[in-house]
């Protein structure tokens, strides 16, 4: 768990926050991706004089995705630099409406902030949602299923619309 102490923050300026979350750390449990590595994270946190909280830096991890021509597994590296900012709730206009700006609320009675959920957030949005293997992946043959990167097969791929049949039998005739 990355937190920082809000007060110590106040008192010694910024604090860099560097380590790691473990792939087996519940914060990924309903995630759809699976993370290979562990989370790296680099971060400078400082407190603003308006209370806010902004950190910056970067967060690397490796996850497992699907090609998804061939359906090979991939490995995508994700390497994000990150600005994360926490605003106090009596300084953020708009309401609950600003949470769609990355605005954070920070907690009003709270002396630590956690980190976590900020990081997996910007990793979610950050994984493609596509992947193939290789930019001249062929994928798999649509009538038998074979890869065809690795194998050729002698399927017609066109099949031809049923719904042209009445025109194709008048120019056969």
């Amino acid at each position: 768990m990355l937190t920082v102490t809000l007060t110590e923050l106040d008192r010694s300026g910024p604090v860099r926050v560097r380590g790691e979350i473990p792939a087996e750390d519940p914060i990924w449990s309903d995630w759809d991706e699976e993370l290979t590595s562990p989370v790296s994270v680099d971060l400078s946190v400082s407190a603003t004089p308006t209370g806010q909280v902004l950190a910056r830096g970067n967060v690397q991890a490796t996850i497992a995705q699907t090609c998804r021509r061939c359906l090979d597994p991939v490995e995508v590296r994700l390497d994000e630099e990150l600005t994360l900012l926490w605003v106090p709730p009596d300084r953020r206009g708009g309401g609950d409406a600003a949470e769609d700006d990355g605005v954070r609320k920070l907690d009003p009675v709270g002396n630590e902030l956690d980190l976590g959920p900020a990081i997996r957030e910007e990793l979610v949005l950050a994984a493609p949602a596509y992947v193939t293997c290789r930019e001249d992946c062929r994928g798999l043959c649509p009538v038998c299923g074979i890869n065809l990167n690795e194998e050729t097969c002698d399927c017609d791929p066109v099949e031809p619309d049923p719904r042209w049949d009445a025109l194709r039998d008048l120019t056969e005739n």
